[in-house]
């Protein structure tokens, strides 16, 4: 098992290898400052989303790519929305998505597909089968992202779905740490659900 997910670092340059370091433990701290409902989720993920969009580009990984340049952008939004407060109240609280909301998250799945479509067409790379699964995801993971932005919960029941996903195929990419990543990610998500479902029941039942 270590064999597994040391093979692939063996030719890797240093700096990768810590920059992946990085990664992976700020990508961690970002699902659990989510899962803590914290405002240091964005900050965090920042700087996971900006490395790793350089990494996956020197990899030739454009989905991937684009999902953490969306990532990065939309942290910014989320940053901003989270920290917005009115009478000492935060104006962003956990809550469910209206049909409005879905309609419009399931738009922008598709929109994100479309355009990641685009990015390999016009770039030149030729598309394998594991880049369609690259963009099937960034799909999923944009409109999370989004929905994590504006503390619905259901971005988790997203998350969950598309890091499943991800786990074989940064696997077979010889991605052994994003791939454990993944998996963490996976967890700390499910625990992340049943705690904000338990914190908007609650919410529910007080007001």
């Amino acid at each position: 098992m270590f064999d597994f997910f040391l093979d692939a670092y063996r030719e890797k340059e240093t700096y990768v290898i810590v920059l992946e370091a990085i990664v992976f433990v700020m990508g961690i701290l970002s699902v659990w400052y989510a899962k803590k409902e914290n405002i240091w989720v964005y900050p965090t993920g920042l700087i996971a989303t900006v490395i790793t969009v350089y990494l996956f580009f020197k990899d030739g990984l454009l989905g991937d790519m684009m999902m953490n340049f969306y990532w990065s952008a939309m942290s910014i939004y989320g940053w901003w929305n989270w920290s917005r407060v009115k009478n000492d109240q935060k104006v962003v609280r956990i809550s469910r998505t209206t049909t409005s909301e879905k309609i419009i998250g399931f738009g922008l799945f598709l929109l994100t597909m479309l355009i990641n479509y685009g990015v390999y067409r016009f770039s030149g790379y030729e598309i394998e089968g594991s880049n369609y699964i690259d963009i099937f995801t960034s799909g999923i993971f944009f409109t999370a992202m989004w929905y994590m932005a504006k503390k619905k919960l259901e971005n988790w029941t997203l998350w969950i779905l598309a890091d499943v996903i991800t786990i074989p195929l940064y696997a077979y990419r010889g991605w052994g740490m994003l791939s454990l990543q993944y998996l963490i990610f996976t967890i700390l998500a499910i625990q992340a659900y049943l705690a904000w479902k338990k914190s908007l029941d609650s919410n529910l039942q007080t007001s």
